[in-house]
């Protein structure tokens, strides 16, 4: 058995048969769903709407619900029990479909067991959802078609993933153009040292898997993805002693960032962009990131790697976009990426999960 196939083997037995709740994990993974602005009434609705036995085996570390996306082709990467992807089935309408794809069998079992029961709450004729079983780093082998989707989700199972990289190329290869990859996961502020990445609990925890934060933008760049965008992020509390001991030095965080799939060779031009007030729930303003706040009429300066990502994707008819006549001029200087840096921005929003320690089970 690969060290790969070793990795999935402990992660499916310690999601598929030892946890039985959120409240088994020994961090504040499942608590740390705090944004940098509230929650639109659609999305905690739809939450809201999820049967309680799906919710009590959710093990996410974030809220990844963008905006706009009824009628979008979504695909739930690590789908476990169900949870996100049945909130996913109401937001994205009748018209729309949602792909769960998870690895473990008892989870997509579990799961498949309340399609009808959402259905009838939802009022929908038929089913927009399905479950499939399969691998994140294998998804044509799961059935799941290139340029196909319009929307990759997922919610803290990156971190559970010994090839980060095939994941981020598979959800590449399956967007169409223009298309998003949302998600949250665990980060590490510094590399994580083989020793912790051999711990079958510290893994199944996110703690031994976890990609250091500065790797995500090279490793999204060398799949082809856009540069990166932080939308929220919370510092991850450690309640097991003992996990916090062999943690050491490195602390965790959830961030949730969003990535696009934008046209290859595209000539990127500076642009003055002016959100028009139309996407749903958002009158008066856009939150696209932590940093980049669009309100209606009011023209702002955007990158060209910005302008492309507007024109591109599926919040095109959403803005009036003036391209400038000069292509974006390159800089000689190395990108400075603080502002996607997770600690920086958990610690401005004061999003650290303060709690007691919980003993080990």
């Amino acid at each position: 058995m690969s060290a790969c196939e070793d990795v999935r083997e402990n992660v499916k037995k310690y999601y598929g048969s030892r946890l039985e709740s959120s409240g088994d994990l020994q961090t504040s993974v499942a608590s740390c769903n705090l944004s940098c602005r509230p929650v639109p009434r659609s999305v905690t609705d739809a939450l809201s709407l999820v049967h309680p036995e799906v919710t009590k085996r959710f093990f996410g570390c974030g809220l990844p619900f963008p905006a706009k996306l009824e009628g979008c082709r979504v695909l739930d990467l690590g789908s476990g029990s169900g949870r996100d992807c049945y909130a996913f089935s109401k937001l994205v309408g009748p018209s729309g479909h949602v792909t769960g794809v998870d690895m473990t069998e008892e989870l997509i079992t579990a799961s498949r067991q309340y399609i009808e029961y959402h259905q009838k709450k939802f009022g929908h004729e038929k089913p927009n959802i399905t479950f499939v079983q399969g691998y994140m780093e294998k998804l044509n082998e799961a059935g799941v078609q290139s340029d196909s989707m319009d929307v990759v989700l997922s919610n803290c199972v990156l971190c559970l993933c010994p090839d980060k990289r095939a994941v981020l190329q598979q959800a590449y290869n399956v967007l169409k153009e223009g298309g998003e990859m949302y998600y949250s996961d665990i980060y590490a502020s510094k590399v994580v040292p083989d020793h912790m990445k051999e711990d079958a609990v510290l893994w199944g925890e996110g703690m031994g898997g976890s990609l250091f934060w500065q790797d995500l933008i090279s490793l999204a760049h060398s799949v082809g993805f856009s540069t990166p965008c932080l939308v929220s992020a919370s510092q991850i509390a450690i309640y097991n002693c003992e996990l916090k001991a062999k943690a050491g030095d490195i602390s965790y965080a959830s961030g949730t960032y969003r990535l696009f799939k934008l046209p290859k060779g595209s000539v990127l031009s500076e642009a003055t962009v002016t959100y028009r007030g139309t996407v749903a729930e958002f009158p008066d303003q856009l939150d696209f990131d932590s940093s980049l706040c669009f309100k209606k009429d009011v023209a702002v300066e955007v990158n060209g790697e910005m302008a492309a990502i507007l024109q591109r994707s599926r919040f095109f008819s959403d803005f009036k976009i003036q391209i400038s006549d000069q292509p974006e001029s390159s800089s000689a200087s190395t990108p400075q990426y603080c502002h996607l840096n997770p600690f920086l921005l958990a610690d401005k929003l004061g999003s650290s999960v303060t709690q007691c320690s919980k003993t080990s089970k």
